[in-house]
């Protein structure tokens, strides 16, 4: 018996090594050149990009071309390295129009000879991918009015939210955070046509109902390579532009509620905006904090460093958060409420309300920046102001009114001072005597990068939303004005000058409640604005967002685009010009 079942095994391999040919040739699909085939959305998360296999050649770089729809269309251009080459097996392919037969001409050396030829390359149809109740639209509306002469090859990536169903049926237990805000995230990128030219499926790591995949895509940033980080829920995720995911992290353990920021330090660790649970506070309670605290990630996602902001800063404070707008803090929107000035109650719930002491929003930090030059963060805090903050945990500066601040922190208060470094005067509120005025309930203050040619100074840029201006309501909202600014700190000697603006002169028409951005383009000397949620509180419209380009020196808008959102107060949260030039690299 076994002679017999040998004998029949050595006869199979016999067959076998026959027919190796058949078994082991491959066939791959049908190329369009001298490369492989095309596969369109390679990774499954960006269904406008696509890879040119290599089809077991080899080329060393290559230059891709995705030709503009149209007279008008915006031509996409990009080098691509070996490195990123051989990291996709082919050519990797960004700027796809949806629905569309796109042309796309690659440009390599294949054999030591020139290749220069055109791929036709499909995609399918852009989807919204949330069904809501009186939303009649696929996508944000977007009407673009000014594009200036040698900006027309910008692309701007919008951070968009719009509620889902199932989106209020799942609550975090103990009142934490973020952790109950939900929303479907448009993650996508436009060009200076209004044309959507990338998307990031993000059907693909949200889902309403499971707690692991809830909360809102926040914090995106490109990094030099070109790859984009940003958290959503309890994850923070790292992807490059073609739809490579490079990692997913959960926060470390005793952390939740990942929202509004992170950011990626020159050592390769990131910077995390997130919420301690089973905090103890002094008076023996536990509970989950409230955005106020910063986590250090090292390159594999470990913890390596906190910054526990009720203890390095005074979370009983609250001058400004009693002149709040009680309809909207942040993302919380209440029709009913908007306009008039926040009660605080310092035995309230322990939730996500204004409040004072751990457990409440008494912090609501809002983006995160690095100084590599002292080891430093600058945060925002929408509650409090703009602060820096040693490694040791000692505050070196605070840009804000006077008002509530004392003890030592008092003393870190930064003096307003003039073009020629003459202090002003300013009242405990925020009203000064010069060319000069504090932040309220400011979004994303970030340092601009600008080199002043004193170690000591630094530039930085913030969104000043306004809301609480002078720490009251003005009586008539139509009074209330958002702008972009700019400020230089001589941390020396403890002064800060307020050295640009724009939007003040634009009025309650440019005004944006919450959210938005702001940031310095040195490659074009422009500022970068995004006056996220206009006509927030307006009955009867949509509320929309306007994004800007401004020349540094003449205040000249080179690039501006006015978005409509799919509901009334509805809720965009940043956009940003990408840099394309990285992409391949």
């Amino acid at each position: 018996m076994l002679k017999k079942s040998i004998l029949a095994t050595s006869l199979l391999l016999v067959a076998m090594s026959a027919s190796a040919g058949k078994f082991n040739a491959i066939k791959p699909p049908p190329a369009q050149g001298q490369l492989g085939s095309v596969v369109v959305n390679p990774y499954g998360y960006a269904p406008q990009t696509a890879v040119v296999d290599l089809g077991g050649y080899r080329i060393d770089g290559a230059k891709v071309t995705v030709h503009g729809k149209g007279e008008q269309g915006v031509a996409i251009r990009y080098d691509v390295s070996k490195r990123s080459i051989m990291d996709h097996n082919g050519v990797p392919i960004f700027g796809l129009y949806a629905d569309f037969d796109n042309t796309v001409t690659l440009e390599y050396v294949k054999n030591g000879i020139e290749v220069i030829e055109d791929y036709s390359i499909y995609t399918l149809a852009q989807r919204g991918g949330a069904v809501v109740n009186g939303v009649k639209a696929n996508w944000p509306e977007v009407a673009v009015t000014t594009v200036a002469d040698g900006f027309e090859d910008r692309l701007y990536m919008m951070n968009y939210l719009l509620p889902v169903a199932g989106s209020y049926d799942v609550q975090w237990k103990g009142g934490m955070g973020a952790g109950d805000w939900d929303r479907h995230t448009f993650t996508y990128v436009v060009d200076t046509q209004g044309e959507t030219r990338w998307v990031l499926d993000t059907s693909k790591i949200h889902d309403a109902k499971q707690l692991d995949k809830r909360g809102i895509i926040m914090g995106v940033h490109q990094m030099d390579n070109g790859d984009i980080v940003f958290g959503q829920g309890n994850y923070i995720y790292r992807f490059d532009m073609f739809g490579k995911k490079v990692f997913e992290w959960r926060l470390p353990r005793g952390y939740q509620d990942f929202s509004h920021d992170m950011k990626a330090m020159p050592n390769g660790h990131y910077l995390v905006r997130a919420a301690k649970t089973n905090y103890l506070r002094d008076d023996g309670k536990r509970v989950h904090t409230v955005r106020d605290q910063i986590v250090e990630l090292d390159q594999f996602g470990r913890l390596v460093e906190a910054w526990d902001l009720n203890t390095i800063l005074d979370p009983l404070r609250d001058d400004m958060l009693k002149a709040l707008n009680a309809g909207a803090v942040c993302l919380n929107i209440d029709k009913d409420k908007l306009g008039q000035a926040t009660k605080i109650e310092p035995d309230a719930p322990f939730a996500d309300i204004p409040g004072v002491g751990a457990g409440r929003n008494w912090a609501h930090v809002n983006s995160i920046d690095y100084d590599a030059a002292d080891d430093s963060i600058i945060l925002s805090l929408r509650h409090q102001g703009n602060i820096k903050i040693g490694r040791d945990k000692q505050v070196k500066w605070i840009l804000s009114p006077a008002a509530g601040w004392q003890g030592e922190l008092a003393s870190k208060l930064l003096q307003p001072v003039d073009s020629q470094g003459q202090a002003l005067t300013c009242t405990s509120n925020g009203e000064c005597n010069g060319d000069f005025d504090f932040t309220y309930t400011q979004h994303t203050t970030w340092l601009n990068g600008k080199d002043y040619g004193n170690p000591a100074v630094k530039g930085i840029t913030s969104f000043d939303n306004g809301d609480g201006r002078h720490l009251r309501q003005p009586f008539f909202r139509q009074d209330k004005y958002s702008r972009g600014v700019e400020y230089k700190v001589n941390e020396a000697d403890m002064t800060v000058e307020q050295t640009w603006q724009y939007g003040k002169e634009r009025g309650y028409n440019w005004y944006s409640v919450v959210t938005s951005n702001m940031r310095y383009r040195s490659d074009k000397d422009t500022m970068e604005l995004f006056s996220a949620n206009i006509n927030m509180g307006t009955k009867g419209k949509r509320s929309g967002g306007i994004l800007s380009e401004i020349d540094y020196r003449s205040k000249e808008v080179k690039v501006e685009m006015a978005f409509t959102w799919l509901m009334p107060r509805n809720a965009a949260y940043r956009a940003m010009a990408i840099d394309v030039n990285k992409l391949g690299q």
